[in-house]
């Protein structure tokens, strides 16, 4: 059961919040490599569905260069499902070496969306959050990747490094041995000591996003409601806060923008469509309009 704690006042993220905390500016003569390269490592045979979410929606959120590491046997259809990417196929032996060569190379990497818990997994996340080369870089880890982080964590591991955390009540509850119930009932602490165990930005999903930093400030959006309770709405929220990253946000700050952004796409295709029932791949294309209404393109 998670211990008792002072209550904590959350800052409200909204509108008026985000436009009053500016993403990086881009320069009118900016180019690809000026708005951001990232990694994303993600799907599997039975969800190559999530390579593609992620991969989109970071490339509606602005990054410049998206690259894709994922299984073998989904590599070819995933490339050709977002042809603007660079895909390469995870098969053992050697990949680990190829995923870290484009890492090194990269402003924000994404692991665990759509991959399936287990060693590979683990042995290529340890590799990730040890090496050297990787120590400024943010990554933002979310799905099986969080149970494999929670491991590390138990085993001793404690990264030093730039992490946001993505994880709905199911997984923090696995993450932190709490009950799913409670954190529901009461998610602010559970975002707060997700937040200090990891030492990462966590964002907590649910009815409300909760938004905690490893020091304790916390931060809270009500944007969305419950049609983004959908298959697949948490790889598109991954792959924006990727892409906020690589432009130059910092960790809690891409962590804000990318909930409400994600939020308000929600809110305007549950008006068009209807409040449940429209699909996730739907939310990806709602992306540029949102940020360009909230200044986020700004020169």
């Amino acid at each position: 059961m998670p211990p008792a704690r002072a209550r904590v006042r959350a800052a409200v993220v909204d509108d008026r919040r985000l436009r009053a905390w500016p993403l990086p500016v881009l320069a009118r003569d900016c180019d690809k490599e000026d708005r951001g390269r990232l990694l994303v490592i993600a799907g599997s045979a039975p969800m190559p569905g999530a390579a593609v979410l992620v991969a989109e929606a970071a490339l509606r959120a602005g990054a410049g260069k998206v690259q894709l590491a994922t299984e073998r046997s989904v590599v070819g259809l995933v490339a050709a499902a977002v042809p603007e990417i660079y895909a390469i196929p995870l098969a053992g032996g050697g990949s680990a070496d190829a995923v870290l060569r484009l890492a090194r190379r990269c402003d924000a990497l994404c692991i665990g969306p759509g991959m399936s818990e287990g060693a590979p997994l683990r042995a290529l996340l340890r590799r990730l959050l040890t090496d050297a080369r990787l120590a400024q870089v943010p990554l933002l880890i979310d799905a099986a990747a969080l149970i494999e982080l929670a491991a590390l964590r138990d085993a001793g591991m404690r990264p030093a490094r730039p992490l946001v955390v993505t994880p709905h009540a199911g997984e923090l509850a696995a993450m932190l041995g709490w009950t799913k119930a409670a954190i529901i009932a009461d998610p602010r602490p559970a975002a707060l000591a997700c937040a200090r165990r990891f030492a990462a930005v966590a964002l907590l999903k649910g009815g409300e996003t909760w938004i905690a930093t490893p020091v304790g400030a916390l931060h809270r959006s009500s944007a969305g409601g419950h049609g983004l309770a959908t298959g697949g709405s948490g790889d598109v929220l991954a792959g924006v806060i990727t892409a906020l990253l690589a432009r130059g946000a910092t960790p809690v700050q891409a962590a804000a923008w990318g909930a409400h952004v994600h939020g308000r796409c929600g809110e305007i295709l549950a008006r068009r469509v209807g409040a449940i029932g429209y699909l996730a791949r739907e939310l990806a294309a709602e992306v540029p309009g949102v940020m360009q209404g909230l200044g986020a393109n700004r020169r």
